[in-house]
């Protein structure tokens, strides 16, 4: 086997564990949001234990990296390739973060009766999972087009969340006794944005990975 050939097939396992890496994220993100709304307390707590999975597969794709970068002496542009996984991983990371603090928020409200039917939560975490979606294609195609539509859908998750928090808050005076509950809801829709926005980080990577040139889509 040639040296490119193996360094190909070590970058494309690499790639396989993002991949599997996003898609336990992504499932996170789904579940916390489903359990917010069920109010399923027990899987709630699946979440939040399952989150250590998810950290040791971010474990193995750095130290797969490091070792690619010891052993194969990557030209500049795969450099880039296997600096951009690090830090995607790491992006995922957080990401799958902000679904275990969903799911702890989820917890503190526990079975207390929601004070309003939850409608736009779920709109905004399709819009940040259409956003992850997003970034990870391009980076799977080298699509720098791809990448910064990232930012376009930003824009919506930012002005949702706005306007979701507003709403929430409007709420505590004729509520005073639900005031845990609808900053609970604020949080979660502050967890979705955050989510919104480690996916620009990873189309920026995306951008930095096929221009070499950094670019700050968040702004």
């Amino acid at each position: 086997m040639s040296t490119r050939t193996n360094f190909d097939n070590n970058l494309n396992q690499l790639k396989e564990m993002l991949t599997e890496m996003v898609k336990m994220a992504k499932d996170a993100v789904e579940d916390s949001i489903n359990t917010f709304i069920s109010q399923d307390l027990d899987n709630a707590r699946k979440i939040i234990e399952k989150d250590e999975e998810i950290n040791r597969l971010e474990y193995q794709i750095t130290e797969k990296a490091i070792l690619l970068i010891a052993t194969e002496s990557p030209v500049a542009t795969d450099l880039r390739a296997i600096l951009a996984a690090l830090k995607i991983s790491s992006e995922v990371e957080r990401i799958a973060d902000n679904a275990v603090n969903i799911a702890k928020s989820a917890l503190h409200i526990g079975k207390e009766k929601h004070i309003k039917e939850i409608e736009d939560i779920p709109k905004m975490k399709d819009l940040v999972i259409e956003m992850l979606d997003t970034a990870l294609q391009s980076f799977y195609t080298n699509d720098v087009a791809l990448a910064r539509k990232c930012a376009e859908i930003d824009d919506q998750v930012d002005e949702m969340y706005g306007q979701l928090v507003h709403e929430l808050l409007g709420h505590i005076p004729g509520n005073p006794e639900a005031t845990n509950q609808i900053t609970q809801m604020s949080f979660t829709c502050r967890y979705l944005e955050r989510i919104g926005d480690h996916s620009t980080n990873i189309a920026e990577q995306v951008i930095f990975l096929v221009t070499g040139k950094r670019y700050e889509l968040n702004h």
